[in-house]
């Protein structure tokens, strides 16, 4: 079974940056945000999608939306794609955080991070990859779909799909509205962009056969592939 997960963030809120907006409800998207979920939409207006599903939080709803615009796709919401429960962490600057005890073990040590009265990192990426493999399976093979999630829950998945351990997950970076894209296969997932602000063409969309890693099993390219998506 081969399928390819458009893995996008959210666009930008008020609070993206400065503060820790976790699961504070009522944050939406700022007028850059829009923008930047409109843009996102087109530059995957060209690929099919089988499915569309979110976090169930404001911003990640809102771009989702933005995606399935034009789309006959209703967007799912899928609550284990929430961001992490920072718990007493949530609506606090994160300049202020940075002087928090547990701060060097949320960038050192993940694995071993768990937020007071909130969740642990660990567990947001085992709830997290669980969404994702039971998505693949009930899509099934050939399916592409796009999941709207928030940054750490999206670096989780990304150092599941490259094989890393989650103390290293702090190494991969998620900007608002940015796309990963990941191919799963029987042996091994394909990480096929990353952290990406580009226009997405895949190669079964372009009628065209991957010059990458073989689209059709779990072979990676030796010698690199002619470098189409």
């Amino acid at each position: 079974m081969v399928t390819t997960l458009l893995l996008a963030r959210h666009g930008l809120t008020d609070l993206t940056g400065p503060v820790l907006a976790g699961r504070t409800p009522g944050v939406s998207l700022s007028g850059e945000g829009r923008a930047q979920a409109r843009a996102l939409a087109a530059r995957i207006a060209g690929v099919r999608l089988d499915a569309i599903v979110a976090s169930p939080l404001e911003r990640c709803q809102e771009t989702a939306a933005a995606v399935a615009e034009g789309r006959d796709l209703p967007v799912v919401t899928e609550e284990r794609l929430i961001e992490c429960g920072y718990g007493e962490w949530t609506g606090r600057p994160l300049k202020e955080l940075a002087e928090e005890p547990l701060w060097p073990v949320v960038q050192s040590h993940p694995s071993a991070a768990v937020f007071p009265g909130g969740e642990a990192l660990a567990d947001v990426q085992h709830r997290a990859v669980a969404a994702v493999r039971e998505w693949n399976l009930r899509l099934g093979e050939k399916a592409v779909y796009l999941a709207c999630s928030h940054g750490d829950v999206i670096k989780a998945i990304v150092a599941d799909a490259l094989g890393l351990h989650l103390d290293h997950f702090q190494r991969i970076a998620s900007d608002p509205a940015a796309l990963t894209v990941i191919r799963y296969t029987p042996l091994r997932p394909f990480v096929l962009r990353l952290n990406d602000m580009g226009e997405l063409r895949l190669a079964e969309d372009a009628g065209e056969k991957s010059g990458g890693e073989n689209s059709t099993g779990s072979d990676a390219a030796v010698g690199g592939g002619s470098g189409t998506t």
